[in-house]
C-alpha cells in the first residue's frame, strides 16, 4: 500500500519526531502532514526544534502548510493523543512552560518514556550536549549558525535539482558523512547522549538535534535519534508490542521505508 492510500491510519503506540523547523524554507511540511494523516498514535513526542524561532526572528516565513501542521497537531491532541513537547534550542523560549500542561499537550525539559516492553528511555532534544562535544556555548552557537547556512545552500541546490528533474539530495548529510570534523562531532554527540542515559541508570536515550537518524547500542544502552523533517523526513515509531523503529517518510507515493529496528534489549 502506498502513502496517501491508507483507508485507515496505521495504529502505533508512540511516535517521536524532532527538528521540523517550521518557519523555514527548508522544512518539508508536506511530508510531515502526510505522515501525521497516515499514522494514529497514542503518544506523540515533539522532541524539540518544532518551530524555528531563531529563523522567525530574522524574518517571517510562514506558508499555509506550516499552519496546517500546527492545526493537525492540535487536532490530534483534541482527539485524545497525549502530546509531550520537549523544546529544543531553536524553540528554547518555550522551555519557560516546562512543567505545565495545556489541554492534552505537556511541556517537559526532558521526559522518561517507558516502552510496552518495559524499556525506560530518556527523551531530550540533545543541545544539552553541545558544550561537551563542541567546547562551550559560543562554539555551539557558531556551529549551529554554520549548519543553518549549509541547510540554506542545500535548499537552493535542491530547487535547481528539482527544476532539472533530479530527486532531493542532502548537502548537510553528505558533509556529515565526509568531513572529518563533522564525523567526529556526530560520534562524540552520540556517545555523550548514550552516557547520559547510562549514568541515569536508564535503558536508553531518544533525542534529535543533529539531524542524523540512528538506532544503535552505545555505552551499553540503546541510542535512538529520530532524525528530522528537513533532510531526512524520519520518525522513531514504537509499535503496539513495544518495538522501536525508524520510519523514512521522505518519498511521496512510495512504500514506508523501515530504516532500522532496535536491537533486542531487556529492561534493566
Amino acid at each position: 500500500m502506498r502513502k496517501g492510500e491508507h483507508r485507515d491510519p496505521i495504529k502505533v503506540r508512540s511516535v517521536f519526531i524532532s527538528d521540523v523547523h517550521l518557519g523555514t524554507r527548508e522544512c518539508r511540511a508536506d511530508r510531515l502532514l502526510d505522515f501525521l494523516h497516515s499514522v494514529d498514535m497514542e503518544r506523540l513526542y515533539l522532541v524539540g526544534d518544532i518551530i524555528d524561532l531563531w529563523s522567525l526572528r530574522k524574518g517571517i516565513y510562514w506558508p499555509q502548510q506550516h499552519s496546517n501542521v500546527l492545526r493537525t497537531l492540535l487536532g490530534k491532541a483534541k482527539q485524545g493523543t497525549r502530546i509531550i513537547f520537549v523544546p529544543g534550542n531553536h524553540d528554547e523560549q518555550l522551555r519557560e512552560f516546562c512543567g505545565q500542561t495545556f489541554g492534552n499537550i505537556e511541556f517537559h525539559r526532558e521526559h522518561i518514556h517507558v516502552t510496552a516492553r518495559g524499556l525506560r528511555m530518556l527523551v531530550l532534544h540533545g543541545d544539552e550536549f553541545d558544550g561537551i562535544v563542541k567546547g562551550g556555548r559560543i562554539a555551539a552557537l557558531l556551529g549551529s549558525h554554520l549548519y543553518d547556512l549549509v541547510l540554506r545552500w542545500g535548499y537552493r541546490l535542491n530547487a535547481i535539482r528539482s527544476l532539472l528533474g533530479f530527486s532531493h539530495w542532502s548537502l548537510a548529510t553528505w558533509i556529515k558523512g565526509k568531513v572529518g570534523n563533522a564525523v567526529r562531532y556526530v560520534e562524540r554527540f552520540e556517545r555523550a547522549a548514550a552516557t547520559a542515559a547510562r549514568r541515569s541508570q536508564l535503558d536508553g536515550v531518544i533525542c534529535g538535534h543533529i539531524h542524523r537518524p540512528e538506532v544503535a547500542t552505545l555505552e551499553g544502552v540503546l541510542y535512538c535519534n529520530d532524525g528530522d523533517w528537513v533532510e531526512h523526513c524520519t520518525a522513531l515509531v514504537e509499535d503496539r508490542s513495544g518495538e522501536l523503529e525508524l520510519w523514512d517518510w521522505s518519498q511521496a507515493n512510495s512504500d514506508v521505508a523501515h530504516l532500522h529496528r532496535t536491537p533486542q534489549m531487556q529492561a534493566a
